[in-house]
Formats: structure tokens, C-alpha cells, sequence
């Protein structure tokens, strides 16, 4: 399982992926540009003692991803997506896409990936859940479907 946060803005939130990240085995991967410094201590205090138990990726920008994996199956996740994140089924390998937290994943990108967008369901009139509960949400679901690989 890969989670993916593209240009997240808050330290916190990008802390509290990675220790679902390091709890699950997850890989994070983070695309820049990034809101805060990889050294900043609201990140590391957000990550407490997981950091050393992720494995993080830093890439410059989407398309470098897209690229250093040209055969990942890219999920991506937005309160624009038409299908819920239960509806399908997830693989050990997926590529889970999270936008910024102000502006979620950019116009493009979601275009593009029509078909590939999800949702998590909200009553109307929300505007979305925190980053980093909907990463844990999603990343959960992935691991329940495939019998909690390796987890106790």
C-alpha cells in the first residue's frame, strides 16, 4: 500500500499519516512543493517516534511519480468523485492520491482520472473530512479488503 499526499500543507496532518503509515506498512510518498520543512518539529512531534518505521518518498512533482511508476494503479480521492471508496477493490500495491488540504487534488489531475476518483460519503453541505482521518479511513478499508496483511 502507497499513500500519496500531494503538496500538503500542514505538518501535522503529514505526521499523522506517517503514523498510520508506519502502523499499517504503508509507503509515503510526498510530492512537492510542500508546506513546511521534512525537519519541521510540529511534523516530527506529529510522527512521535514512528518516523523511523516509514518509508518515505520525496518527489519533486506528480508527473515524476507518474513516471518512476508507469505500471501503479493510481487511486485518487476527492469529495468530486463519483464512486465511494467501497466500491471497489484494492490491491497491495495501489497508489492511494490525497490532495492539499485547502484545495484537495488540483482540476487536472481529477479530469484526467475520472474513472480512477473516489469518495468518502459526508452529509451535504460538509466540506470534507481532516486529511489524515481520511487517509486512515481509505488506507483501512484497503487493508480489511485484503485480511489485514501481517497485522495482528
Amino acid at each position: 500500500m502507497r499513500v500519496v499526499l500531494v503538496e500538503p500543507e500542514i505538518p501535522a496532518n503529514t505526521g499523522n499519516v506517517a503514523r498510520t503509515c508506519a502502523v499499517t506498512g504503508a509507503e509515503l510518498h510526498l510530492v512537492k512543493p510542500l508546506g513546511f520543512s521534512i525537519d519541521d518539529r510540529h511534523l516530527k512531534r506529529a510522527g512521535l517516534d514512528y518516523w523511523h518505521q516509514v518509508k518515505v518518498f520525496l518527489h519533486e512533482n506528480f508527473g515524476s511519480l507518474l513516471q518512476e511508476y508507469p505500471e501503479g494503479r493510481f487511486l485518487y480521492f476527492s469529495t468530486r468523485g463519483r464512486k465511494l471508496y467501497t466500491e471497489i477493490r484494492y490491491t497491495e500495491g495501489d497508489f492511494l492520491v490525497f490532495g492539499k488540504e485547502t484545495a484537495g487534488l488540483p482540476d487536472h489531475i481529477l479530469k484526467a482520472n475520472e474513472n480512477h476518483t473516489l469518495r468518502l460519503p459526508m452529509l451535504p453541505g460538509r466540506r470534507s473530512l481532516n486529511l489524515s482521518n481520511s487517509v486512515a479511513v481509505v488506507v483501512f478499508e484497503a487493508l480489511r479488503q485484503q485480511g489485514f496483511p501481517g497485522m495482528a
